[in-house]
């Protein structure tokens, strides 16, 4: 009796039908292994020495029928034994034989035909069919890239669309003497339809009982047999093209109609001719494509790997055209294809089963003599899980790494450590090499590639095999290139056709509303959540006053294209010491430059950053203007920067561009002075009919499902959402959830008072203009003020000077002059207010509308794993409730002892100037938490799923990793996703490491979020909870912070740090510097313990080393 297989409950007769997803069947399999998890072996010590092995296999039952899945590399290598294991297709493979039968991937082991097959076709794809296969294979991929080059850097490619196109083509072409033309139609050929349909189906039936099949899903089943009939038609068609046109190519068609069995002397009978040739346009078009399609995603992704591809093929084949002798001479692009299989594998499964029939072999066991399985019955293998396995691939199995692929370090794999599903798919990605070399060509040809959505996250896009779902991208050729140029290039010797592109030409161009010539300037911004390019925009529209018409671009956009002849500012931030998402290429590039590359441009440069992230801040813009001199580049002004942490950043940059930059520009180019008087606004009509609701955000519709407050009345306000996610939105324990918020109806109503605007007025925006507000047609404006523009965000000194230029009055313009800027950052003084607060004020709404920087999305911790629900996440939040702004400086007031700071409403007074009235205004509060906080059940919101930092997840290995989590308030939020995954894990039957979980908070049963939640998971073992009360530090021991906590503890957290324990800290600055300084306390008394001489030096230079390895952080304002 082996060790009973762990399966979700089921439902009667229909066993685990619910724990499926017909359409993301991958996705669901995927959720129940991180769930299952991978094995591992312990010795517990309880008095005596015991082994404990967790288990890396689960089953299901599907209306009766038992299905098997294993997990990890270890039971995957036993499986892969052939004298006790042979292939059996089930499941949807199984059900594709309806349409392919005894075809090479889908006939079983023992059938005839497949041994006829594999011994007659093998030799078909040897190196010399190969390499006859070259022209052709060049011929479809040169169609691909100048489909690419032709449509131009605008046009949207849809990468799975392409791919599909080139593979399909090419197979058909190289195997099957076929054209299919996909280039020159506007949609895919009809094989293609018909065969995305039949195996899409063909994964669904698998999951359904027999008689909703026939009885429930009777139209799919009429359309799936007609897609079987037509796949039919087309693979007879070429067979009989061929025997009546016959010729003695030695091609795939050739071989399957007339070559011998040299075994049997048999040939291949008709039926399974045709079923073959479906196979071979499924199997090989679609994984290659995928794996085309997946390569492309993580090139984008890690932009740092798809420069090194790039700059091998540029060493490997220069100018000239690609041959097929290059191909054995890219080892970094080979590697780069392997490593994409290990993470997407695109046939991401098989399925095998024991086959001795023998009495004495039973019972049949597998995982050491663990787990008892049965002759014939199918066991599937899960290779996106097996292949990220850290018994074979480490820690860091989750990143796209090629350099382990390359050829010492692939040889030095475990055998069966990495499964490519067999591979004619792969011998055909080898060819498919040919145009990927052309794609990513370096300097000398070709393209740069940019995603339409810079933070993209891999989806499952399923039929049998997978793709990676709604992902796009941009093609941009290489300066100096146009598509007439790189046509000659792709057939000549390197010396065919020069560029037609013109040389640099001084550009005098029209602003629209403008009587004068204005020069060219381009401002480059690098930005994940808006600031950076509200910043860009802002300068633009300050440019055109001066004399410049500017070009607002993405730094990725700019790669290998920054202009010269004109002024170029780059206006970028660090995420986590990384560029953002937009500007991850670009820096790629510009690291990989060599000599003076950049002369002739000049440049400035403004960096945004928080100064908690001490060892990063700044980072990126300053390498940005160093490498710019370096390679040549000429600084126009001082880099200027601007420090979140004090909330002022658009004033920040403001003074820099009126001090620094224009000052810098005018030297070298002449500018204008800039005339505040004629600063022109947008171009707008307003009318007073029924407002419209027109929103236009890289975001998808969540639905809310629960809400709650968390904490005590009287206590400062934290609470909880759950949000039903978009189909196919996913996210690990750890990641962020990105809000587009709505301002608060009542911000929105005091501007439309203010410019006297009726409820129900529209505005239509002018095309043309300097803004990424709707353009060209009718919207509310309430609905603009609402979903678009920031309202609240502190009025800049710029600002301030726009609206005192308006009154008019001296007196009052000057009282508004002489107004502190660190007063009005500090009270976060809206323009808004300053209007309120100053009524003679005449500026106009289209002006007013200009200067508002665009609604920008809010970052939050997920507080939940998708191990719990993966279609569902929550959110842990406080919610900003500030006193009211004043233009007096705020006055120090004490609260005594035990009393509760007021939450009330209490308006402030702002004199005006013009009366003895004083002006009242409500509490400040912040937009996001404001609206969440207003949102019940039913409503909708934009979210987006942002990763956290790498560093920043529970690690793969669970059972070896202990856990360190220490925050305080709503800091918690990660961490509850943490633990609540650990609990999942724990009840599915995994061993877990330690995990201890420091909390500050104020008083007991106050503010201590999820206190039942926690303790109930403590009691099942998940955690053990360690609280830090500020206002009762005797109900904590003592600990009146969580550093002090940690302290106390500080036994444990060495014992588990020596065990190798990882830390993450989430919280305030506060938070992150305690915890920190006492961190290092830690490791010097622990060297004093040791014997060593304590140093501060070396302890600080020690936790540097450990930062985001050993230790991640998550710290907020």
């Amino acid at each position: 009796m082996g060790t009973p297989i762990p399966q979700p409950p089921g439902l009667p007769l229909l066993g685990n039908i619910r724990d499926l997803d017909p359409e993301n069947l991958l996705v669901s399999i995927l959720h129940l292994a991180d769930i299952y998890g991978i094995s591992r072996t312990f010795t517990l010590k309880e008095g005596e020495l015991t082994t404990l092995t967790t288990g890396p296999i689960f089953k299901l039952n599907i209306a009766g029928k038992e299905r098997i899945t294993v997990l990890s590399y270890e039971l995957l290598n036993e499986l892969c034994d052939e004298k006790r294991f042979a292939k059996r297709p089930s499941g949807g493979l199984l059900e594709v034989r309806n349409g392919v039968g005894d075809g090479l991937f889908t006939a079983f082991g023992d059938e005839e035909n497949w041994g006829l097959a594999h011994r007659i076709l093998m030799p078909a794809f040897g190196p010399m069919a190969i390499r006859s296969m070259y022209d052709e294979m060049l011929d479809i991929g040169s169609q691909l890239v100048s489909k690419w080059a032709r449509y131009g850097p605008e046009n949207k490619i849809t990468v799975t669309d392409d791919f599909t196109r080139l593979t399909l083509d090419s197979i058909a072409l190289c195997a099957l003497d076929t054209r299919f033309n996909s280039f020159y139609r506007d949609g895919m050929h009809p094989f293609v339809d018909a065969m995305m349909f039949f195996l899409s189906e063909s994964g669904a039936r698998a999951s359904r009982p027999a008689f909703a099949t026939n009885y429930i899903y009777r139209d799919s089943t009429r359309k799936y047999w007609e897609s079987v009939e037509l796949m039919k038609s087309v693979a007879s068609q070429v067979i009989k093209e061929r025997r009546n046109h016959p010729t003695d190519k030695k091609d795939l068609v050739n071989t399957m109609l007339y070559g011998k069995d040299p075994k049997s002397g048999k040939m291949l009978p008709d039926d399974n001719i045709v079923n073959n040739m479906i196979t071979f346009l499924i199997a090989g078009h679609e994984t290659t494509s995928g794996l085309l399609s997946f390569l492309f995603a993580l090139f984008l992704k890690n932009p740092q790997t798809y420069k090194a591809a790039q700059k091998e093929v540029d060493e490997v084949v220069g100018k000239g055209p690609i041959t097929y002798e290059h191909m054995s001479k890219l080892p970094y692009l080979t590697a780069c294809l392997r490593e994409t299989l290990r993470l997407y594998p695109t046939a991401p499964g098989f399925a095998v089963a024991p086959v001795s029939q023998d009495p004495n072999d039973y019972p049949i066991y597998i995982g050491k003599e663990r787990y008892e399985v049965h002759f014939g019955q199918p066991i599937g293998v899960v290779l996106p899980r097996i292949h990220r396995d850290p018994a074979v691939w480490g820690e860091d199995a989750e990143v796209f790494k090629p350099e382990r692929m390359l050829e010492e370090n692939f040889n030095k794999l475990p055998p069966n450590a990495w499964k490519a599903s067999l591979s004619i798919h792969f011998v055909l990605a080898e060819l498919m090499t040919c145009s990927l070399s052309e794609m990513v060509r370096g300097p000398a040809l070709n393209f740069n590639f940019r995603a339409d959505d810079p933070s993209y996250k891999i989806h499952y896009k399923q039929t049998l095999t997978i793709k990676p779902k709604d992902f796009y991208m941009y093609a941009t050729l290489r300066e100096g290139i146009d598509p007439i140029y790189m046509e000659k290039m792709l057939w000549s010797n390197g010396d065919g056709g020069k560029s037609a592109t013109s040389k640099d030409t001084k550009i005098a161009q029209m602003k629209p509303g403008s009587q004068k010539p204005q020069k060219p300037m381009t401002i480059l911004y690098g930005s994940n959540t808006g600031t950076c390019e509200s910043l860009a925009r802002t300068l633009a529209n300050s440019a055109s006053s001066r004399g410049y018409n500017s070009m607002v671009q993405t730094l990725d956009s700019a790669a290998d294209k920054v202009p010269k002849n004109q002024p170029v500012v780059v206006i970028t931030a660090s995420y986590e010491g990384q560029p953002t998402d937009n500007a991850a290429y670009f820096m790629e590039w510009l690291q990989s430059l060599e000599n003076s590359k950049l002369d002739g441009i000049k440049h400035a440069v403004f960096g945004c950053g928080h100064r908690d992230w001490q060892a990063t801040f700044q980072k990126i813009p300053t390498a940005i203007d160093d490498l710019f001199e370096k390679h040549g580049s000429k600084r126009l002004a001082k880099r200027g920067y601007a420090d979140a942490a004090d909330n002022d950043i658009f004033n920040d940059f403001d003074k820099w561009a009126d001090q620094t930059l224009w000052p810098g520009i005018a030297t070298e180019y002449g500018a204008e002075d800039e005339d505040l008087s004629e600063t022109q606004g947008l171009e707008i009509e307003i009318s007073t009919n029924t407002r419209s609701n027109d929103l236009r955000q890289d975001v998808s519709e969540a639905i809310v499902k629960d809400v709650k407050v968390l904490t005590a009345p009287g206590e400062p306000e934290k609470r909880h959402i759950e949000l039903q996610l978009p189909t196919d939105m996913t996210y690990k324990a750890g990641d962020y959830l990105a809000v587009l918020p709505l301002n608060s109806s009542e911000v929105v109503k005091r501007v439309m008072r203010r410019f006297a605007l009726p409820w129900d007025a529209k505005i239509n925006i002018k095309e043309g203009q300097n803004t990424i507000l709707p353009c060209g047609r009718d919207m509310g404006v309430f609905d603009l003020l609402s979903a678009y523009v920031e309202l609240n965000q502190p009025a800049t000194t710029k600002h301030v000077a726009l609206i005192a230029s308006s009154i008019p009055d001296s007196t009052l313009r000057s009282s508004l002059l002489a107004t502190p800027p660190n007063l009005i950052s500090s009270q976060r003084l809206s323009p808004l207010v300053l209007l309120e607060a100053n009524p003679t004020a005449a500026l106009p709404f289209p002006i007013y509308l200009s200067i508002l920087p665009p609604m920008r999305v809010r970052q939050y911790s997920i507080s939940s794993s998708p191990l719990f629900s993966p279609t569902t996440c929550t959110l842990t939040y406080a919610v900003v409730d500030a006193p009211a702004p004043s233009l007096n400086p705020p006055t120090k007031t004490t609260t005594p002892p035990g009393t509760a700071s007021p939450t009330n409403e209490s308006p402030t007074p702002i004199p005006n100037g013009t009366s003895t009235l004083p002006i009242h205004f409500p509490r400040a509060r912040g937009v996001a938490t404001t609206y969440l906080a207003s949102l019940t059940p039913g409503d909708h919101l934009l979210v987006a799923v942002r990763p956290s930092h790498t560093a920043f997840h529970p690690p793969l290995a669970v059972a070896d990793v202990p856990l360190l989590l220490i925050c305080a308030g709503s800091g918690l939020a990660p961490f509850r996703g943490f633990v609540q995954e650990r609990a999942m894990q724990l009840a599915a039957g995994r061993a877990l490491a330690p995990c201890i979980l420091f909390i500050g908070c104020r008083a007991p049963s106050r503010d201590t979020l999820y206190h039942h939640e926690l303790q109930q998971w403590q009691q099942e073992g998940a955690v053990s909870v360690r609280y830090a009360f500020s206002r009762s530090p005797h109900a904590s021991d003592g600990c009146r912070y969580v550093q002090d906590r940690v302290w106390r503890d500080r036994a444990e957290v060495r014992a588990l740090w020596e065990r190798g324990a990882r830390v993450f800290v989430c919280g305030s600055g506060e938070v992150g510097e305690g915890v920190r300084e006492c961190v290092v306390r830690i490791a010097m008394e622990s060297a004093e313990s040791e014997g060593r001489v304590p140093s501060r030096e070396r302890a600080e230079e020690w936790f540097r080393g450990i930062r985001n390895e050993r230790f991640a952080s998550d710290v907020f304002a």
